[in-house]
C-alpha cells in the first residue's frame, strides 16, 4: 500500500506531499489542476523514462519519493532479498533527475539502477489509465492477460526457460557440427602428419647425439692420428715422455740421498708420471674405439637430414615436433569426442523437442479451457456495468492451419510463452458481430471493460495498489453510479486511489483529496489537500453543478456522501 508520496520540482508541483489510506482514495479538481501530473510522477517510481524537461523551470532537479507499507510475505520479499535490499515492512523509494541527465535512484537507502527499478515498480503499483487502454487494444498482451486469470504464469515461465535452453542448445550444435566440418577438412593432413612423425621414431635429445657422431666420423682418420701420436710421444716411441721422465727420476733419486732438499721434487715427478701413465694407457684404449666406417657416416648424414626436415616442417626442435605430434593426436581425438558430444546434445534436443510440444500443448489446453471461464467472468462484469447482451469471447489464432488440426506443433514453432495467439473479440450491441476488441470499444467502453478485468483480477495478484486514470471516461449517470459501486468493492481487496470528474465516484471514496492549481509569486503552482467532510460536500457539488454551487447541488452531495 501506498502511504505517503513526495513530489518536489516536478513539472508545475514545487513541492507537495500526500498521505495516502486503505480502500478507495479519490482525486478530484479542475482540468489542468495537475492530477496526471501526480500519476506522471508517481510512474517515475515504477521505472519510468525521466527527461529532463519534467524538472521545474530554475530548479536543478526533481525528486518523487514514495513509501509502500507490505505485507511481511509480500511476493516483493524474495526479490528484494535477491538484490540485497533491505526490507522490514515498509519500502521507501526515491528518485532524483538532474539537468544534467544523472538519474539517482535508492530503495530502502541502497541504491539500485533503473532496470532494477523496472522489476520492483509493477509488482507495488498498477496504473489503469490511457496506458492501460492500450494495453488492452493490443493483442499481444492478451495471452498475459489471459495467464494472469488462470494462474498460468508459473507454467509459461518453465515453457519460457525450457524454450530459452532449446535455442541455447541448438545454436551450440550448430557451433559443434561447424567445428566438426573444419576438422574433418584438417584431419586427413593431421593423420598424415602424425604417422610422418611416428614412423621417424624419435628419441628426445636424438638430433644432438648424432651431431656429435657425425662430427666423429668425418674426422675419425685426423683424429686416430693425433690420438696414436699423442700416445706414441707419450709412452712408446724410443725417446717417449714416460722413459725421459723415468731417467729424470733416476738422477734425482741419487741426488735427493745427497741433498734431502729434492726430496720434494722428486715426489712431484713421481707423481707426475704416474698421470701420464694414465694418460697415455687412455689414449691407446680411446684409439681402439675410433671408429672409421663412410656406411655409418653415411647413415648418420641421412638421419640427420630427415629429423632436420621434420624440424623444418613442424617446430625448430625435436621437442617442438614431438608437441606437435601430441597436438595432432589430440585433434583426431578431439574430433572423435566432438561426435560423441554431438551425438548427445542431439538426442538431449530431441527429448527436449517433445517435452516443449507435449507442455506448450498442455498449457494451450489449459488457456482454452480458462478462456471460458474468462468469457463468462468478464460478461457478468459488464453486464453489472450497465453493457447487457455485451459478448465476450477470446480468439484462438490455429498456428497448424496450413498442416491440418489435431497435428503436434513442432517446436521450432513454440515461442517463449507458447504457440498460442489469441484476440479479445467483442459485440458490445446485440446482433452484432464479434470483432476485435481495438476496431470496436470506444472510450468509456474501454474503461468498463478494463476496470471489469481488474476487478476479476484483484484476488489473483501482489499487487496492493491499483490507480484508475480516465476509468470515468465516457460514462455517466447510472453507469457512473454502478463503476463506483465496482471501485469500491475492489477497494475491500486493494488500495484504489481513483482520478475522477464525476460526482457518483467521487461520493462512493473513503479519502478524498483535491489537487488545485494556483499562483504564487507569480508562478502557477499544483497542490493537494485532503478534504474533510465539509470539503467533500462542497467539492462534489462542485461536480455535481460546475462553478456556480447551489443549496439544490449541496443538498445533493450530502445526500450521495450519505
Amino acid at each position: 500500500m501506498l502511504v505517503y508520496l513526495s513530489i518536489s520540482d516536478f513539472a508545475i508541483i514545487k513541492h507537495l506531499e500526500i498521505e495516502f489510506h486503505p480502500g478507495l482514495n479519490i482525486l478530484s479538481g479542475e482540468t489542468g489542476a495537475g492530477k496526471s501530473i501526480i500519476i506522471s510522477a508517481m510512474n517515475l517510481l515504477l521505472g519510468a523514462r525521466a527527461s529532463a524537461d519534467l524538472i521545474r523551470k530554475d530548479a536543478k532537479e526533481a525528486r518523487v519519493e514514495g513509501l509502500f507499507r507490505l505485507p511481511m510475505e509480500h511476493g516483493l520479499a524474495n526479490l528484494l532479498q535477491e538484490m540485497d535490499i533491505p526490507f522490514e515492512g515498509e519500502l521507501l523509494i526515491k528518485r532524483t533527475v538532474s539537468r544534467s541527465g544523472r538519474n539517482r535512484i535508492t530503495v530502502n537507502g541502497s541504491m539500485v539502477t533503473l532496470a532494477a527499478l523496472t522489476r520492483l515498480g509493477p509488482r507495488l503499483i498498477s496504473i489503469s489509465g490511457q496506458h492501460a487502454h492500450q494495453i488492452l487494444l493490443r493483442p499481444e498482451n492478451h495471452l498475459y492477460l489471459l495467464d494472469d486469470f488462470a494462474d498460468l504464469s508459473q507454467e509459461r515461465e518453465q515453457l519460457a526457460a525450457m524454450v530459452r535452453r532449446y535455442r541455447e542448445l541448438k545454436e551450440k550444435i550448430l557451433g559443434i557440427k561447424a567445428e566438426i566440418a573444419k576438422a574433418e577438412e584438417r584431419q586427413e593432413l593431421a593423420r598424415f602428419q602424425a604417422q610422418e612423425i611416428e614412423r621417424a621414431g624419435i628419441r628426445p635429445g636424438e638430433d644432438k647425439e648424432l651431431e656429435a657422431e657425425r662430427a666423429r666420423l668425418r674426422h675419425a682418420e685426423e683424429l686416430f692420428r693425433m690420438v696414436h701420436e699423442s700416445y706414441g710421444l707419450l709412452y712408446e716411441a724410443e725417446d717417449a715422455l714416460v722413459s725421459r721422465l723415468s731417467r729424470c727420476l733416476k738422477e734425482l733419486e741419487k741426488g735427493s740421498r745427497i741433498d734431502d732438499r729434492l726430496n720434494k721434487v722428486t715426489g712431484m715427478l713421481r707423481e707426475a708420471r704416474v698421470y701420464i701413465e694414465d694418460s697415455a694407457y687412455m689414449l691407446r684404449d680411446f684409439q681402439e674405439t675410433i671408429e672409421q666406417d663412410p656406411h655409418r657416416l653415411e647413415q648418420v648424414e641421412e638421419r640427420i637430414h630427415l629429423l632436420n626436415e621434420l624440424k623444418r616442417k613442424y617446430g625448430p626442435t625435436l621437442k617442438d615436433v614431438m608437441a606437435f605430434k601430441d597436438g595432432l593426436t589430440n585433434t583426431i581425438e578431439g574430433l572423435d569426442k566432438r561426435r560423441q558430444e554431438l551425438a548427445e546434445h542431439e538426442a538431449s534436443l530431441k527429448a527436449l523437442e517433445n517435452q516443449i510440444s507435449a507442455m506448450a500443448a498442455q498449457l494451450s489446453e489449459e488457456r482454452k479451457e480458462a478462456s471460458r471461464r474468462l468469457e463468462k467472468a468478464v460478461e457478468e462484469e459488464l453486464k453489472e456495468l450497465h453493457m447487457e447482451g455485451t459478448l465476450f469471447r477470446v480468439h484462438f489464432s490455429d498456428p497448424l492451419q496450413d498442416k491440418g488440426g489435431g497435428a503436434v506443433v513442432p517446436a521450432e514453432m513454440i515461442r517463449e510463452e507458447g504457440f498460442d495467439e489469441i484476440q479479445f473479440m467483442i459485440a458490445p450491441n446485440v446482433g452484432e458481430p464479434l470483432m476485435p476488441l481495438a476496431k470496436i470499444a470506444s472510450g468509456g467502453e474501454l474503461s468498463r471493460i478494463i476496470l471489469a478485468l481488474k476487478s476479476i483480477l484483484a484476488g489473483r495478484g501482489s499487487i496492493e495498489t491499483v490507480i484508475f486514470d480516465e476509468v470515468d471516461s465516457g460514462i455517466s449517470g447510472a453507469t457512473a453510479e454502478v463503476v463506483g459501486e465496482k471501485l469500491l468493492s475492489l477497494a475491500g481487496t486493494h488500495q484504489i486511489l481513483c482520478i475522477t470528474h464525476l460526482p457518483q465516484l467521487a461520493s462512493k471514496g473513503h479519502s478524498h483529496f483535491l489537487v488545485k492549481k494556483e499562483v504564487v509569486s507569480g508562478r502557477t503552482q499544483t497542490r493537494i489537500r485532503e478534504l474533510d467532510k465539509q470539503g467533500r460536500v462542497k467539492e462534489i457539488a462542485r461536480l455535481l453543478g460546475g462553478k456556480r454551487i447551489t443549496e439544490r447541488a449541496i443538498s445533493r452531495a450530502e445526500e450521495m456522501l450519505g
